[in-house]
């Protein structure tokens, strides 16, 4: 993150025309607008790899299939069967187990827990860390981030990724918070996302990652069928999918935490 903090410091300097902050080596401007140029290629094909203007329009995702957890590299017993929907730009649902009597709901910056019990808010830690992979997503990478004038973009090379050679793209935001992508070569998809953040309480940094693998065309959107998260390097979670659809005409209560809650007790009467 120093790194990505000193390019910063330089991209800001030469646009500002100001004095570099720091120690760092002053690239020449055309070098710095050609290694944006270059960044923004990358994402530029790897949009079109994913569906182009119809990926970018997507209303909303369903994916059916089933998590394993870990903890400190090793596998829980078991799989967990989770139907998992996102709605663009913020609502989140996931329904847990095939009866689908425990849900998840985050809806704006609010989370609820939903059982026969009733709806409960998800834990302060929990709920952060839900935000913070959406707010860090490709898709909000894509649609926010690269759309905002004041987002710098830094072309760092070729990296391996998922066992295949990759492209490796970082934004910067105005507010200094960084989104790494990396895209294979070859088919242009992402097979990386990451970013780091600071524990509010111990102050030390971590770093939240997810791998996409295994993609498969649904609806004419390459999808990747197994997505694996890593929190500071240790693999936390594998989600491996069944099937994914694409705009489906939802419920007019299907975000509503009420409506689910009275589903639930009524189905446990």
């Amino acid at each position: 993150m120093r790194r990505i903090f000193s390019l910063v410091l330089v991209c800001m300097a030469l646009s500002a025309g100001g004095a570099l902050r720091g120690q760092a080596a002053n690239p020449q401007p055309d070098d710095v607008a050609m290694n944006a140029k270059k960044a923004r290629t990358v994402l530029d094909a790897m949009v079109q790899a994913l569906g182009g203007q119809a990926w970018l329009d997507i209303k909303n995702r369903e994916q059916h299939g089933h998590v394993a957890a870990f903890f400190h590299g090793n596998p829980d017993p078991g799989t967990t069967e989770v139907f998992d929907f996102h709605s663009w730009p913020d609502h989140d649902r996931m329904d847990v187990t095939k009866h689908r009597d425990y849900l998840q709901f985050f809806v704006g910056r609010e989370g609820w827990e939903v059982t026969y019990r009733g709806k409960k808010q998800i834990p302060e830690e929990q709920l952060n860390e839900s935000l913070r992979r959406r707010d860090h997503s490709i898709e909000t990478a894509v649609k926010v981030w690269l759309k905002d004038p004041n987002t710098i973009l830094l072309y760092e090379g070729q990296h391996l990724a998922e066992r295949h050679l990759a492209e490796q793209v970082t934004l910067i935001s105005a507010s200094n918070e960084a989104i790494t992508i990396l895209c294979d070569v070859q088919t242009h998809l992402p097979l990386k996302r990451s970013f780091e953040w600071r524990d509010p309480v111990y102050k030390d940094k971590n770093t939240d990652a997810e791998e996409y693998d295994d993609y498969h065309p649904v609806q004419g959107f390459p999808t990747p069928y197994t997505i694996t998260r890593w929190k500071n390097d240790d693999m936390v979670r594998q989600f491996f999918i069944d099937r994914v659809t694409y705009n489906e005409t939802l419920d007019p209560d299907f975000w509503s935490v009420d409506a689910a809650t009275a589903r639930i007790k009524k189905t446990k009467n």
